[in-house]
């Protein structure tokens, strides 16, 4: 309620200031028609104390210095504009330099008015002036109103500041988190399309083979349907598990489970290719242990969607091979087939190539795909080994 009615409370309390201001100059009347000009003057200055701050202050100077030479009444009540102009200086306004030079104004006001005064109406010795301790404390009481201004400005843009940080805390929180969901979708993105992609390839492939020699040969319809048969199984399990983690009910060692696969099962993607009519080799060099649970996910993944790939689109009967080097520095993967079938591309709904450079991308690694030199496609993939792995 009251920040609703903030401006107009403090208009108001603006305009009590100056009326008392201006209510002061004309008890100066009987001195000169000067003190109440001037008065009244500082006192309309002070309304727009607030929003001109050093224009105000400005102002009341000037007018001060006006009354050192027309007024009477030097110094005179109504001088108390300029240490209300000097305060709004300290806490309104955005000039570091005029906060200073405010208060030094006002003390090089006080001094001289005290000088005049003195040279006006003491011919004596300026140490036996009787007001002098009265100067003194006027001084230093101008000295502590703006010190006491000047301390709650600084509290108050340290606030300012801490709030500040507090914000861009509070956005850098959301933005991480937004950008670690984005990940989290975008891996799961990625498992579910090579999980589909893959296992629906061999269960297509072993379904359209088992039914071409279901008549003839049943023990190899039979085989062919059993792979079906587990390679959907195994499917079904990969999807449960990441349904778990994209409904957050994975339990605590669901970030290492989800990585559970690796170059282990390289040999059973393999089989499963070869049993669905692709001619597959594969060479594994180097110590594979070096690579991080990440980057032998990366490396599997990228493995299974090459082959995938090359059971789509190169034909039946097209050899394949897959070659792995882990090298000191980084790992390089091969994978080359001798099909003359149709390309995978990354546009027209396509997601393989896609995930593929999304996940090397993650490592900083490299990866090309296209018809190699002599026939055939290539999938290179070179990820980089961190020294830790």
């Amino acid at each position: 309620m009251f920040h609703r009615w903030a401006p107009q409370l403090l208009l108001l309390w603006d305009l009590i200031i100056a009326t008392v201001v201006a209510t002061v100059a004309v008890q100066y009347r009987d001195y000169s028609v000067w003190d109440v000009v001037i008065g009244v003057g500082m006192a309309a200055a002070l309304i727009a104390r607030r929003y001109a701050p050093i224009r105000v202050f400005a102002v009341v100077t000037v007018l001060c210095a006006v009354q050192l030479v027309a007024a009477s009444a030097i110094p005179a009540g109504y001088d108390v504009a300029l240490l209300v102009a000097m305060l709004a200086v300290v806490t309104h306004s955005p000039d570091q330099g005029a906060v200073y030079l405010s208060g030094l104004v006002v003390a090089a006001g006080a001094l001289v008015a005290t000088a005049v005064q003195i040279e006006t109406e003491w011919p004596g010795s300026i140490l036996d002036y009787p007001y002098l301790a009265e100067q003194a404390v006027i001084l230093a009481v101008s000295g502590a109103l703006w010190l006491v201004a000047y301390v709650l400005r600084t509290n108050r843009e340290r606030g300012l500041v801490l709030t500040e940080r507090a914000a861009t805390a509070e956005r850098e929180r959301d933005q991480l988190a937004r950008l670690a969901a984005a990940d989290e979708r975008a891996f799961i993105a990625r498992e579910l399309h090579d999980v589909v992609a893959h296992s629906l390839a061999v269960m297509i492939a072993q379904a359209d083979g088992a039914r071409y020699v279901l008549d003839t040969d049943a023990e190899r319809a039979r085989e062919a349907m059993c792979t079906v048969a587990g390679t959907g199984r195994e499917a079904l399990d990969d999807m449960h598990r990441i349904v778990a983690v994209l409904r957050g009910t994975g339990g605590e060692e669901d970030p290492e489970d989800r990585r559970r696969r690796g170059l282990g099962q390289l040999g059973t993607v393999v089989q499963r290719a070869r049993a669905a009519g692709l001619d597959v080799a594969s060479r594994i060099d180097g110590d594979v242990e070096r690579l991080s649970a990440a980057e032998e996910l990366t490396v599997f993944r990228i493995a299974q969607e090459s082959l995938t790939n090359a059971l789509r689109h190169a034909g039946p009967g097209t050899r394949v091979t897959v070659g792995l080097v882990v090298e000191p520095s980084r790992a390089v993967l091969e994978v080359r087939d001798d099909g003359t079938g149709e390309a995978p591309t990354a546009t027209g709904g396509g997601n393989g190539l896609i995930g593929m450079r999304e996940r090397v991308a993650v490592h900083g690694g490299e990866l090309s795909a296209g018809p190699a030199p002599d026939g055939g496609w290539l999938v290179r993939a070179m990820i980089p080994i961190k020294e830790d792995s």
